[in-house]
């Protein structure tokens, strides 16, 4: 999974469990809209809702599916479902009438807004219209997001026991509580341990990381007496913010400026005081609902950050298991010390060797070897990106035949289709369930298949039944 989808997964993933009504609040916020359009929707399905949206009759179904060529029906179908799942699209069906797709309201009259301008929504925020006293540039916003945002990585890395002493301020309470709300860090008397979903949350990349840790403030947000659609949509609209640029907290909500006391925490908005009417979002807040270059390397510099669409990597791996790693963050040092035996460290490398007992140690305390990989493949050093495939093939095997050495059973959580009354009535779904890539397992004799989506699946049989009624 790629970067972006990973970010997009999370906030899919929090939507998703959210009722119509919820939604239909989110979308009166042209600035919510626009973000949901931009980074939650695939590109096919955001041909669909450029070409409805100043079309002001439905779309009949049979020429939605006339625009894309039949081999691309897994594509469609995706598309469709999830502008379904997102309440985007409705589906409309008059006596008599075929069957035809509609935009919803508001999110249909909030893009258009978007897109053009006007009205005195401030949902793009309101830039203050009075210098600041003294003036913050990008460079201080850049140090001050760092800070605050290695403070808890700092915090979490120093619960590994991997023996490390790294630097920084720490997390502030709120952030420790936080992290504890989202069970990445878990309390056993006095002393924090991460836990194995804080092992993967360290393993992402900072967007991935920061959307993990807003969702998990979203959902304990009834706890703090704020309303989850104001705090969504305000990190929405933080994301549509000018770096450097002051705004007014004098039309933000309540919660909202509550929120920022919390988000100043964690580095995503900068507040001079809890008096002061004016914030500044951080590069961390401005990079929320974009596909820009996230921080690959934390202590690398946010100067660098979006210099380079694809970021720096730094590891080099040898098919002798040596590994290199051209940094001097005490923080990177010790996430790599979760899975790797170091043995040299240089003012601006460290080396060292993955072997048997490094990966074994790392996979008793919760990472798996998918996660290892996937870091290494992310930190690639540029000369590494020349290769395809970019890691040694036989050490991401051997990662993953010393994990299988522990473990016997894989779950996977997913939904099971059974008691289908003839083979011609199971064989469809499992096609298709196979064609939109869900399908897991099956068992033609007793009629049952797995999946780990079923939203799809079950929208396919239920429009079998209806034209096996309308057949009838």
């Amino acid at each position: 999974m790629s970067e972006s989808s990973l970010r997009s997964s999370q906030v899919f993933e929090y939507l998703e469990k959210q009722p119509g009504t919820v939604h239909k609040k989110l979308y009166r916020q042209p600035s919510t809209a626009l973000a949901i359009f931009r980074r939650m929707l695939p590109h096919l399905a955001k041909c669909f809702v450029m070409a409805m949206l100043y079309n002001s009759h439905p779309l009949l179904i049979t020429d939605l599916e006339a625009w894309v060529r039949p081999d691309s029906r897994r594509e469609r179908d995706h598309a469709v479902s999830l502008l379904d799942r997102l309440h985007i699209f409705t589906t409309t069906s008059e006596p008599g009438q075929p069957r035809a797709y509609t935009l919803t309201n508001p999110f249909a009259a909030s893009l258009r807004l978007a897109l053009t301008g006007g009205g005195n929504h401030h949902s793009f925020g309101v830039p203050c219209n009075t210098p600041d006293k003294h003036p913050i540039d990008i460079d201080f916003l850049d140090a001050f997001a760092r800070t605050q945002w290695e403070g808890i990585l700092h915090y979490m890395v120093g619960t590994t026991g991997t023996g490390l002493q790294v630097s920084g301020n720490g997390a502030t309470p709120s952030a420790k509580t936080l992290l504890q709300n989202g069970k990445l860090v878990g309390k056993h008397g006095s002393k924090a341990e991460i836990t194995k979903k804080g092992f993967s949350f360290l393993l992402q990349e900072v967007n991935a990381q920061v959307w993990a840790l807003l969702v998990i403030y979203l959902e304990t947000a009834d706890n703090l007496n704020m309303d989850p659609v104001e705090v969504l949509s305000f990190l929405f609209m933080l994301g549509s913010l000018e770096l450097g640029q002051d705004y007014s907290t004098r039309t933000l909500t309540s919660t909202q400026t509550q929120m920022l006391d919390d988000l100043s925490d964690y580095g995503i908005v900068y507040r001079r005081s809890q008096s002061s009417t004016r914030f500044y979002p951080t590069r961390l807040a401005t990079t929320l609902t974009s596909d820009a270059g996230a921080l690959r390397s934390v202590s690398a510099g946010f100067d660098s950050a979006l210099r380079s669409g694809d970021g720096k990597g730094f590891i080099v791996i040898e098919t002798n298991y040596r590994i290199y790693a051209y940094t001097s963050s005490p923080l990177q040092i010790a996430v790599m010390a979760l899975f790797t035996r170091l043995s040299t460290r240089y003012p601006n490398m460290v080396s060292g060797r993955i072997s048997r007992e490094s990966i074994r140690r790392a996979i008793s305390t919760g990472i798996t070897s998918d996660q290892i990989i996937t870091y290494l493949t992310t930190h690639a050093h540029p000369q590494m990106r020349k290769n395809t495939p970019i890691l040694p093939p036989t050490v991401v095997d051997q990662i993953r035949l010393w994990q299988i050495e522990g473990e016997r059973m894989k779950s996977t959580v997913g939904l099971l289709f059974k008691d289908f009354a003839t083979l011609e009535e199971y064989m469809a779904p499992c096609q298709y369930a196979e064609e939109i890539g869900v399908l897991v397992w099956k068992n033609e004799s007793k009629r049952m298949f797995f999946v780990t989506r079923h939203e799809q699946v079950a929208s396919f049989l239920k429009r079998n039944s209806k034209e096996a009624r309308k057949g009838a």
